[in-house]
This record gives C-alpha cells, sequence and structure tokens, in this order.
C-alpha cells in the first residue's frame, strides 16, 4: 500500500466513478482502475459496490475512507511543517450557519489580506457536521459552539452569543419556557446544537414544546414566526442583520444558564499548521484585543 493508491481510492470516493477521477487526477481510466484494484487485493475485501457506471463505498469502504483521510492530511501536515512555516496552499476551514454569516466574514477578509497564497476553502453546516468533519479530517479547523468536551479536540473561545426566542408580533411577553408550553417551534435538524439548546431550556423547567418543524435557513424560520405560526430561538447577532426583525418580531432574551453561548474555533489536538497558527494569532488581535 504506498500514498499513491490512497489518493486514487480517495478521488473515486469523492467522484464516484473511475473516468471523473481520472480527469481530477490527470490520469487515464485504468490505471486509475488497476491502483485500485491493487489496493482492494492487498486488503482482501471489496471497497465499493460497483453499479454501471457508478461506484458506491462499501461498509468496508466507508471505514478505509475515514482512515486515508486522515493518513493523507497528516502527511500535509508533516509536508507543510517541514518545508516552510510560512502560511500557503490549501486551509479547510468551517463554521457553523450563524457565525458563518455574521462573525466569520470580516476574519475571512483579513486572513486573505493577510496572507495571499493561501487557499482557503471554506464551508458551512450543523454544529455536529462540523465536529465530524475535524474528526474525519475534512476540516482543519471549525467555528462551532462550545466547549466540546471530546478527548481528541481543543480550542480558543471567541464570541458570547446572547440567546433570544423569537414569536410574532404582539406576543405576550415570554420570561420562561411555562410561558409558551406546547407551542410550535421551528429550528434546524437534529445534527444542530441550538435546536438541543432551545429543547433543554424546556426540559429544565419540565415542559413540552409541542411540534418542531425543522428548517434549513434563519429567513425561513423567522418568516413563519412573523406569520404567528410559532416560536424560534436565534442569536441577537443574527437578528440585527436582518432588515425589519426588531420591529416585525417580538424578541425575547432567555434567562440564567441559558441567556448566552460562547463560539470557538476548533481544531484536533496536536495540528501542526502553519495556516491554523496563523488564524490563531488573528483571532488573538482581533477578538481578544
Amino acid at each position: 500500500m504506498d500514498i499513491s493508491q490512497l489518493k486514487v481510492f480517495c478521488s473515486v470516493a469523492r467522484e464516484g466513478s473511475i473516468s471523473q477521477a481520472a480527469k481530477v487526477l490527470h490520469r487515464v481510466p485504468s490505471n486509475i482502475s488497476t491502483r485500485l484494484k491493487q489496493l482492494e487485493n492487498e486488503l482482501g475485501t471489496d471497497l465499493f459496490i460497483r453499479e454501471k457506471l457508478r461506484l458506491h463505498l462499501s461498509e468496508q469502504g466507508k471505514i478505509f475512507l475515514e482512515y486515508a483521510e486522515k493518513v493523507l492530511m497528516t502527511l500535509d501536515e508533516a509536508r507543510e511543517a517541514v518545508v516552510s512555516s510560512e502560511p500557503k496552499g490549501s486551509f479547510s476551514l468551517g463554521a457553523i450557519l450563524s457565525t458563518a454569516a455574521v462573525r466569520a466574514p470580516d476574519i475571512l477578509a483579513a486572513y486573505h489580506q493577510r496572507y495571499p497564497h493561501v487557499e482557503l476553502d471554506f464551508s458551512t453546516g450543523a454544529s455536529d457536521d462540523m465536529v465530524n468533519g475535524l474528526l474525519e479530517g475534512r476540516l482543519t479547523a471549525a467555528f462551532i459552539d462550545g466547549p466540546i468536551p471530546h478527548p481528541l479536540l481543543e480550542g480558543m473561545p471567541l464570541w458570547t452569543e446572547q440567546m433570544m426566542v423569537v414569536a410574532a408580533k404582539n406576543h405576550p411577553p415570554i420570561t420562561c419556557a411555562k410561558d409558551v408550553a406546547g407551542a410550535q417551534l421551528y429550528a434546524f435538524r437534529r445534527v444542530c446544537s441550538y435546536r438541543r439548546y432551545f429543547e433543554s431550556w424546556f426540559e429544565a423547567e419540565n415542559v413540552r414544546p409541542g411540534k418542531i418543524s425543522e428548517m434549513e435557513s434563519y429567513h425561513g424560520m423567522l418568516g413563519c414566526v412573523s406569520a404567528g405560526a410559532g416560536l424560534a430561538l436565534a442569536p441577537q447577532s443574527i437578528l440585527a442583520t436582518i432588515p425589519g426583525a426588531q420591529h416585525n418580531l417580538s424578541i425575547w432574551p432567555l434567562k440564567g444558564n441559558f441567556q448566552s453561548t460562547q463560539i470557538w474555533l476548533w481544531w484536533k489536538k496536536n495540528t501542526r499548521s502553519a495556516n491554523l497558527q496563523a488564524l490563531r494569532s488573528l483571532l488573538q488581535e482581533r477578538v481578544h484585543n
């Protein structure tokens, strides 16, 4: 087994076909097929389920992909650490949706201006998606709310987010979860920590919300809320960016242990990356000073 085989395998896994992987790797399809078959013979298992022109990862292939990506990422970090301490090359960074919309743009712009040779690969998603991206090696760092009690991750706290429950205009005051027991909620999928945060607010007072409808954006949630269809939870920083939110909605701060949460930058322990170190230094300048 060699690095070339791992690169071929990961490319085929991403592209879903040998011909497309050959284009990405600038090789002929027969070479890709041969290298892939050699790897499968060496491992003694099929890594893909072949269906006509498409290839789908087998269960063994999914397991092997996780390790292959870790190996390739570690090699990239080792090469970067040995060759140069200057930030350059690809830097995979992620963020939860609210941070990507409000906090990240200024930071990313400043980073790009200071380190123009770094190619930022920026992605967004729910908190669990970001954590999995770090653990699986798809992301070098990510902005996620925390703290995250995971033994393989470490991070630095950055911004405090004030958490607000949002209702239709002229809704009666909301001072606690009991005021809105049984209410319809609008939230992201279960992999979102803010969704779990909202549910925990109800659970802390031993009351239950009504049906929870899953949405894909804050604008969608707040549109339903504005129409009087239910409640949503959002950071104050997000609400401040939405035109008319303060006038068209009823906004109430959560209290006690639920009044705020904190956004951190997270990365895998022992990650040696000039790109990551540069971002940490920039954040210390702009957030902590």
